[in-house]
């Protein structure tokens, strides 16, 4: 238990605009998911090894087994409450409309048997028509492209300022925007975004995001650090089959997933991970004691751009993206 006390003890926060402060290191609950009894098990795990961000969505049905993951772990003893933790879920984009967010929130926190969120995201942006009643267990993925429609973002966004202002998310913020839609939505809000979580690795590193949002006091979280590992979707192999990363985890006598998010959280990013493997979830919270050097940092710029995320399925010619360029306002 003093290993984890020390390794709890040495995750930083990053102070958001909102005042509000985040873990910088996050769990990922994204799919695939093993059984609901051993992704429960499992986040009972990263709960003790010291994890105290987890991040969901309505999209993953992972939000009932972190909720009971975190009601377990504070019978248990391992947490005193669920204060301690810092809980993120995103908004579907068959709820991005101004008269959706608060029911969709409210469905969230049914799911996590949670009062608040500490951050709330609008996943994409992007709105999709309503086809089927959303299931007790998570939104409604399935959709073809002609059921992406226009999206309302100012609506959208002038709602999740109400479920900030009930109190029901402490922080809220968007996830795959660009600095365009980013520069739109400051131009009316009240309550700017605190986080925009986007596709980050050494392989898609982000040098424009994380200048504009830096500049707006807007936090970079990276999604997939890892590159997802060559997932469908959303993955690709060019961060952990690497040779430059392999090299200087070789030379460092770390492993590559350590000297990858390394990297991004020496850009100012902060990082979610997702490993259901015990030794690997310790592995990569042992980030924070050692540095890059300036040499093995310009030979991970040197690294080819490769995004893993594709948008194809939104693209449609009647639809409001025509082109992946016009989905990303050619920021690509």
């Amino acid at each position: 238990m003093a290993m984890n006390m020390k390794q709890m003890s040495s995750v930083p926060r990053v102070k958001l605009n909102s005042g509000h402060e985040m873990p910088v290191i996050g769990m990922g609950t994204a799919p695939a998911l093993p059984r609901h009894d051993q992704l429960v098990s499992t986040l009972i795990d990263a709960i003790e090894t010291g994890y105290r961000h987890f991040d969901t969505a309505a999209l993953y049905g992972s939000e009932k087994a972190v909720g009971q993951a975190v009601a377990e772990a504070v019978q248990r003893g391992l947490i005193q409450s669920r204060e301690q933790l810092f809980i993120t879920s995103k908004l579907w984009c068959t709820e991005t409309r101004r008269h959706l967010v608060l029911p969709a929130l409210e469905r969230t926190l049914g799911r996590l048997g949670m009062d608040y969120l500490d951050l709330y995201l609008i996943h994409m942006p992007v709105t999709l028509k309503k086809k089927v009643i959303n299931s007790d267990e998570h939104e409604n993925m399935m959709f073809e492209k002609e059921d992406v429609i226009p999206f309302d973002m100012r609506g959208t966004w002038e709602a999740m300022e109400e479920c900030c202002r009930l109190g029901l998310a402490k922080s809220i913020g968007v996830s795959n925007f660009t600095c365009t839609k980013l520069s739109q939505i400051l131009q009316y809000a009240t309550i700017p975004p605190a986080v925009n979580q986007v596709e980050m690795h050494v392989a898609w590193r982000q040098e424009k995001m994380l200048k504009f949002c830096k500049e707006k006091g807007i936090h970079v979280s990276a999604w997939s650090p890892l590159g997802a590992n060559g997932i469908a979707i959303w993955g690709n192999h060019a961060v952990m089959q690497s040779p430059v990363l392999k090299h200087i985890a070789t030379n460092k006598h770390k492993t590559v997933a350590q000297v990858a998010l390394r990297w991004v959280y020496e850009q100012g990013a902060s990082v979610i991970v997702k490993s259901f493997n015990k030794e690997r979830m310790k592995e990569n919270l042992q980030i924070l004691d050692w540095e890059l050097s300036s040499d093995e940092i310009a030979r991970i710029q040197e690294i080819p751009l490769c995004t893993g995320f594709k948008v194809d399925l939104l693209i449609h010619p009647n639809g409001p993206y025509k082109s992946a360029q016009q989905f990303w306002d050619c920021e690509l």
